[in-house]
């Protein structure tokens, strides 16, 4: 599927369970092109799960089941499997909680996915794909001396825009961010941030954050999660200052968190 074809990412009707508990219930949601979509609630109440049963990664979990759909460019993810699904998964970068380079150089970790999805002819095309992700996060300036160091020597910060730099890599529509900047200092986090809202002109995100103001700060389109269930989505702004639902303004107010 070339990327062009990918238009939309829609949830309709999903349900979720891990063994007898059920976790996400009739999840609809369609996410915005080109926006950040913050995914909002208190702790436990399915977002990280949520966040990733869109790209199948929750299929790693023990006694998982789900049904209903999820839409990209109109083709189910959840009835994927195979090549299919590689290639569905290909469209949706990751960027987890912690940091996670790869046991490798810096240049490796970016190249790692090119490689693996066959983007990439010959070196000279492998070196301008390693320094444009760098440059796109922001690290090339830090690091074009020392790319064959261990990916491992980076600050944590500059380990989250490696992860970053190596999702975008291979060319995806659709970034997940799973409260991304949770693990990291002040400066790091805003200059994160500050990526995300820069990176939404060519990019969807879709963020789960356990911070408000984080999500009032960058967010174009928000959803509110509770026990499973999405309570509240639409424009952030409207979300966040004239809620339609008395438990999101419960939840915003801080009566529970």
């Amino acid at each position: 599927m070339d990327k062009s074809d990918i238009s939309s990412l829609t949830v309709r009707d999903l349900d979720l369970f891990i063994e007898d508990r059920q976790i996400l219930k009739n999840i609809n949601l369609v996410i915005p092109n080109n926006k950040i979509t913050c995914i909002v609630g208190p702790s436990g109440c399915g977002k990280s799960t949520l966040l990733k049963t869109l790209n199948r990664l929750i299929d790693d979990t023990d006694g998982v089941r789900y049904s209903g759909e999820i839409l990209i460019g109109g083709k189910n993810i959840l009835a994927a499997s195979g090549p299919d699904l590689i290639e569905l998964r290909r469209h949706i970068g990751l960027v987890p909680q912690r940091p996670c380079p790869l046991p490798m150089s810096i240049y490796e970790n970016v190249a790692y996915g090119c490689r693996i999805h066959g983007l990439c002819k010959n070196k000279k095309q492998m070196n301008e794909v390693v320094e444009n992700y760098l440059t796109e996060v922001g690290l090339w300036e830090e690091v074009k001396d020392r790319l064959n160091s261990p990916a491992g020597k980076l600050s944590i910060g500059q380990q989250q825009r490696l992860c970053l730099a190596r999702s975008l890599a291979v060319r995806p529509e659709f970034i997940l961010a799973d409260e991304a900047t949770s693990a990291l200092d002040p400066v790091s986090s805003k200059i994160i941030e500050d990526l995300f809202v820069k990176l939404k002109e060519k990019y969807t995100i879709i963020m789960v954050t356990h911070t408000l103001r984080q999500a009032l700060r960058i967010a174009d389109h928000a959803a509110f999660i509770y026990f499973g269930e999405i309570v509240e989505s639409g424009d952030a702004v409207k979300v966040f200052k004239n809620p339609e639902k008395d438990l999101t303004r419960k939840y915003l107010a801080g009566v529970f968190s």
